[in-house]
C-alpha cells in the first residue's frame, strides 16, 4: 500500500527543480499551477513576478550574479509570449537556465494555444517536452543541456499531463562528451613571438575569463610583459591589478582610452569584440595588431586580425610558459607611471564635473561620482538599458564581475530593469542591490517595482530622469526629426516608491543627495528611490562614438 499522493507529471519535475536549481521565478497559471504548488508547499524558495517578462529575467540576472543556475517558469500561451523578450535576451547573452512552461494539451491545439516551440527555436532556444514517461529524466536533462551549452533551455508540460501519474522513466541517450578545443603548439609559438615583441602590450578580457577560472594566468601573462589590461564590463573588476585600465568600449573613460590607443599588440581572450566593445572601431590605434582567442567559432571582424580557438583557461596557461618576465624598466608601465602617474586610475569625473548643464538640470556625469562614494561599498550594481547607461560603468565601482549586471543589452532591449533586479537581490542579500534605470525604461518596467522592494532586503532605485527616451532624442532629433514622440512627462520615480512602501526623494541639486546618504547611514533594512532630474542635453560616451562612427543605435542599447 502506497503512503501519500502518487507522483506526477509535475511533482516529478518540482523534485528534480528542487536538486538543480538554486530558485525558481515565475508566475502562477493554469499551465504551471501543481508545479509551483508542489514546490512552495515543501518550502523551496519561489519569487512571484507581477509580470511574467520578469520571470526569465530574473532567472537570468541570478545566474550573473552567482554563476549558479536557476529556473523561471510561465503558463502557456499569453505567459509564454509575455517571458519571449527576456528569453531571446538569454539566449543572445549566453546565460543558462530552465524555463519551464505549461503548453498546448497532448491532444491538440485549442484556439489559444500557439506553436511555442517553432516560436523558442526562432531565438535559437530548445524545447524538451515533458510526459508521463519522461518527466524526471527530461527535466535532468534541461539542466544538464542549459549549462553544457551555456544557454536557456525550456521544458514544456503539455496542460493534460500535468496532473498524469508518473510512469517508468525512459532512458535518453547521453550528450554527446564536451569538445576540448586544445591550443596548438605552433600558434601558441607563434602568439607568444608577437607578445613578445610588443613594445606596449594591452590584454582585455570577457567574460568567458571569469567562467573558464582563468583570471589568474591571464593577469599572470600581462605581468610577465609589463602589459595593460582592459575588461569587458561583464568581466568589470575581474583583474584587480593596479595597470587595468578599465572596461573597454562605450564604456570606458576618455582619459584611459588616450593609453589604449597607444598599445601596439592587443590580446583579447573571451571577449566578443562587438561594435560597442570596441567602441565603433576606435577602441585601439589604426596600427594596432589584434590577435583574439576563444572558444566559439570564428566569425569574421575587420578589427581582429589573427583568430585562435581553444580552451581560454588551458590556452593562457600554456602562453605563460612561452613568456619570460620583462625587464621591468623598461616596459610601457614603467614609462606610464613616470609620465602620468595614477592617471589612469582616477575614478573622478574628469570628462565634466560641473554640478549643472546649461539647461539648468543635474549633470549625470557629477551625479554618479559622487554618488560612488555615497553608496555602500558592498553592492551589486544593476542598470536597464538606455542612454543613461553608460555613466555608471565608468563611475561607479564594484567587488566583482558578478556585482555588474546588465539584462537587456545583448537583445538591445529597455524595460528589464525592473525585472532582473529582484533576481539579483535574492542572488546576493547580503549586499545593497543598486538598481539604476532611466524613465523611458522604468515606466515600461513598473510591473516589477513592487516585486523588487518585496524582494529585496536593502537597495536603492536611482532613476536618471531627463523626461525624454534620450537615445532617440540625441540621435533623431538632433536630424531634425520632430521630438514630440521623443519626450516624456516628467514623472517622480521616488512618489511611485513611496506609494509601494519605500523611502526617497527628487533630487535637483547635489545636495539633495543627502537624504539618501543619512538613511544609508541608518544602516536599515529597506529600499529607497532616488529621482534625478537629469539634463537632456548631455550626451553618454558611448552615443557619442556611435555618432561620430555613423552608427544607428535605436533602442538602444550597446551590447557589452
Amino acid at each position: 500500500m502506497t503512503n501519500g499522493p502518487l507522483p506526477t507529471v509535475s511533482t516529478a519535475i518540482a523534485d528534480v527543480l528542487a536538486e538543480r536549481a538554486g530558485h525558481l521565478f515565475g508566475l502562477m497559471g493554469n499551465g504551471n499551477a501543481h508545479l509551483i504548488s508542489s514546490l512552495t508547499s515543501r518550502g523551496f524558495s519561489f519569487t512571484s513576478a507581477r509580470h511574467e517578462a520578469a520571470t526569465v529575467a530574473m532567472a537570468d540576472a541570478y545566474y550573473r550574479a552567482t554563476g549558479s543556475i536557476a529556473a523561471a517558469t510561465t503558463t502557456y500561451g499569453a505567459g509564454f509570449t509575455n517571458a519571449y523578450t527576456s528569453l531571446a535576451e538569454s539566449r543572445m547573452a549566453r546565460i543558462p537556465l530552465v524555463l519551464v512552461v505549461g503548453d498546448a494539451p497532448s491532444t491538440g491545439a485549442r484556439a489559444i494555444d500557439i506553436d511555442q516551440k517553432t516560436a523558442a527555436e526562432a531565438v535559437g532556444v530548445k524545447t524538451l517536452t515533458a510526459s508521463p514517461e519522461n518527466a524526471t529524466v527530461m527535466t535532468q536533462r534541461a539542466f544538464d543541456l542549459a549549462l553544457r551549452t551555456v544557454q536557456p533551455v525550456i521544458l514544456a508540460i503539455p496542460y493534460d499531463l500535468a496532473t498524469a501519474p508518473l510512469l517508468e522513466q525512459v532512458e535518453l541517450d547521453p550528450l554527446p562528451a564536451k569538445t576540448a578545443w586544445l591550443a596548438d603548439n605552433a600558434d601558441l609559438d607563434h602568439i607568444a613571438t608577437i607578445l613578445r615583441a610588443a613594445k606596449r602590450p594591452l590584454l582585455l578580457a570577457g567574460r568567458g575569463v571569469v567562467m573558464d577560472n582563468a583570471a589568474a594566468p591571464f593577469e599572470a601573462l600581462g605581468d610577465r610583459l609589463g602589459a595593460m589590461f582592459m575588461t569587458s564590463v561583464m568581466a568589470t573588476n575581474a583583474i584587480e591589478s593596479p595597470w587595468n585600465l578599465g572596461i573597454a568600449g562605450g564604456f570606458a573613460r576618455e582619459h584611459t582610452l588616450e593609453m589604449a590607443r597607444q598599445a601596439d599588440v592587443v590580446l583579447v581572450a573571451a571577449a566578443s569584440m562587438n561594435s560597442f566593445q570596441h567602441r565603433y572601431g576606435t577602441l585601439f590605434g589604426p596600427e594596432t595588431r589584434v590577435i583574439r582567442i576563444d572558444n566559439e567559432p570564428e566569425t569574421p571582424h575587420a578589427h581582429v586580425d589573427e583568430y585562435f580557438r581553444a580552451d581560454i583557461k588551458t590556452f593562457l596557461e600554456a602562453l605563460l610558459g612561452r613568456i619570460p618576465a620583462t625587464n621591468e624598466t623598461d616596459t610601457w608601465r614603467h614609462n606610464a607611471s613616470e609620465v602620468s602617474e595614477d592617471t589612469f586610475r582616477s575614478l573622478g569625473p574628469v570628462e565634466n564635473p560641473v554640478e549643472f548643464a546649461p539647461d539648468g538640470r543635474l549633470n549625470p556625469r557629477a551625479v554618479v561620482a559622487a554618488l560612488e562614494h555615497i553608496l555602500p561599498k558592498e553592492r551589486s550594481v544593476v542598470m536597464d538599458g538606455g542612454h543613461f547607461m553608460g555613466w555608471a560603468p565608468m563611475y561607479l565601482s564594484v567587488p566583482d564581475p558578478g556585482a555588474m549586471i546588465l539584462v537587456g543589452t545583448a537583445f538591445q532591449s529597455i524595460g528589464l530593469g525592473f525585472a532582473s533586479a529582484p533576481g539579483v537581490s535574492i542572488a546576493r542579500p547580503e549586499r545593497t542591490t543598486v538598481f539604476i534605470t532611466g524613465d523611458g525604461g522604468g515606466l515600461m518596467g513598473l510591473a516589477d517595482f513592487e516585486t523588487f522592494i518585496r524582494a529585496t532586503r536593502k537597495g536603492v532605485v536611482i532613476a536618471l530622469n531627463d523626461a525624454a527616451y534620450g537615445a532617440e532624442l540625441h540621435q533623431y532629433a538632433s536630424k531634425g526629426l520632430d521630438p514630440a514622440a521623443m519626450l516624456i512627462d516628467e514623472v517622480d520615480f521616488s512618489a511611485i516608491g513611496k506609494a509601494l512602501g519605500a523611502a526617497g526623494n527628487k533630487a535637483r541639486t547635489l545636495a539633495d543627495l543627502r537624504p539618501l546618504e543619512e538613511w544609508l547611514a541608518e544602516d536599515k533594512d529597506g529600499v529607497y528611490v532616488l529621482d534625478v532630474a537629469i539634463s537632456q542635453g548631455i550626451i553618454v560616451e558611448w552615443m557619442s562614438a556611435s555618432l561620430a562612427a555613423g552608427t544607428s543605435t535605436s533602442r538602444l542599447r550597446p551590447v557589452p
